[in-house]
């Protein structure tokens, strides 16, 4: 893993995003002067060929960088369900792992946050990064005690860089998605905006655990790291180190695939529980935020981007969820727009549009045999065929800001139970939960 510290001049990132903005603001221009010389499938290929360059732009230039650049191309790659698959899949490239900013610099930050050396402060520090990513990286330590610790260390200068870099990555989004969307950009940029700025306050973070963790006090298959509260601060957060099976082992063959499918429903649960019980949703859904044990529970980390449910949010899934399982297909048109999900009218989404994902949704939550993620090798295919034939309707589709991140969260989890090919009670889990 190549060392790098990150660019905190804000000249030089000034220069780096404002010359993408240039190159994508006049690809998304004449893209739009020539734009009525053609027509049908023409038309969608030429703006689809588009959209895959200035994604591969995007990404080149943001993944370079730390703090709001590639964080936030991060954040709006796994939206993928939003997306042609095209660009999706160019954008996913953000998601790889960022190269660690060396040790000694990660030491001062740690020693200026904690004003003492290292040595007063730990038994033993490991040099090396455990993990690293956009706003911080995480290094195993070991307290005077001998209780082993991780210790999450954010960038230098990283709350100055992200702050630095919103103005203008908004201006470089909202032109990359007006070309997908006719909708308004704001409610989108709002909650990735929201939720990033969130991500800079490790003490925000530490609350999040000490509530979650007195949340799940009493469900143990899920494990929350305790927080040190005399080793952490606004910019470094001490917590116990709980280790466990990391998912590229859980996922082998190394592991029963019953385990594999206790795993899932723990997984599947904790979702559920969050946005109909707790209120209160894990919104990172990248399975490296998770570890698994032995004994079927889940390890959960990385509690920055959370999501608070309002009532309003949390009744209009629970009456999607029930209409599904009651089979009443004919009902989601103006429940959704209930929650706020409409074309531009506002009208309801059209019936012909709904009717094949409530298809794909329905055969999950069958019953006799119970339904195995993974199990429709061309499953992820039909999705994307759907998306794509109803692309230019969901150019014209307003949604609330409140949904992105949800969305976000479940299509993750789905798409991490498709990689354990886990099986199980889905069906009883969602009635448990939305039951009146």
């Amino acid at each position: 893993m190549t060392e790098k510290k990150p660019t905190t001049s804000s000249l030089g990132r000034i220069v780096k995003i404002g010359s993408l903005m240039g190159r994508v603001g006049t690809s998304v221009a004449t893209e739009r002067a020539i734009d009525f010389a053609f027509s049908g499938p023409t038309k969608q290929l030429r703006r689809t060929e588009n959209l895959v360059k200035n994604a591969a732009r995007i990404v080149e230039t943001l993944g370079e960088m730390k703090g709001a650049a590639m964080k936030v191309g991060q954040m709006l790659s796994l939206h993928e369900s939003m997306l042609p698959p095209e660009v999706a899949e160019v954008l996913s490239l953000l998601q790889q792992k960022a190269p660690s900013v060396p040790s000694e610099v990660m030491r001062y930050e740690v020693e200026g946050a904690l004003k003492a050396p290292i040595g007063e402060l730990f038994a033993d520090f490991e040099e090396e990064a455990y993990a690293s990513a956009s706003i911080g990286q995480v290094h195993r330590a070991t307290l005077k005690d001998g209780s082993p610790v991780a210790v999450k260390i954010q960038y230098p200068a990283i709350d100055r860089i992200v702050k630095a870099d919103l103005k203008n990555l908004k201006r470089l989004f909202q032109s990359f998605f007006s070309m997908l969307f006719d909708a308004d950009f704001e409610p989108l940029w709002g909650e990735v905006r929201d939720r990033l700025l969130e991500e800079l306050d490790y003490t925000h973070e530490a609350e999040n655990m000490r509530l979650m963790a007195e949340l799940y006090a009493d469900v143990p298959e899920i494990v929350i790291p305790q927080v040190i509260d005399e080793l952490s601060t606004s910019n470094v957060l001490t917590m116990e180190f709980v280790g466990g099976i990391r998912p590229r082992d859980a996922i082998s063959d190394r592991y029963s695939q019953e385990l594999k499918n206790e795993w899932g429903r723990v997984l599947f649960e904790f979702q559920v529980r969050g946005l109909f019980h707790d209120r209160l949703l894990h919104a990172d859904p990248n399975l490296a935020n998770f570890a698994f044990l032995e004994d079927g529970g889940v390890v959960v980390y990385d509690f920055g981007c959370m999501k608070r449910i309002s009532d309003s949010i949390a009744t209009g899934y629970s009456a999607l969820v029930r209409t599904v399982l009651e089979d009443r297909r004919e009902d989601i048109p103006d429940q959704l727009l209930d929650l706020g999900v409409f074309m531009t009218g506002p009208v309801p989404i059209p019936q012909e549009v709904i009717d094949p994902y409530f298809d794909l949704i329905l055969e999950m939550v069958r019953e006799d045999p119970l339904y195995t993620f993974g199990e429709d090798e061309e499953l992820y295919e039909k999705i994307l065929e759907l998306g794509a034939a109803n692309w230019s309707q969901s150019m014209d589709m307003n949604f609330p800001e409140d949904i992105i991140f949800i969305d976000r969260s479940f299509a993750g989890h789905f798409g991490n139970l498709t990689t354990l090919r886990a099986q199980g009670p889905w069906r009883e889990l969602l009635d448990r939960y939305t039951r009146p």
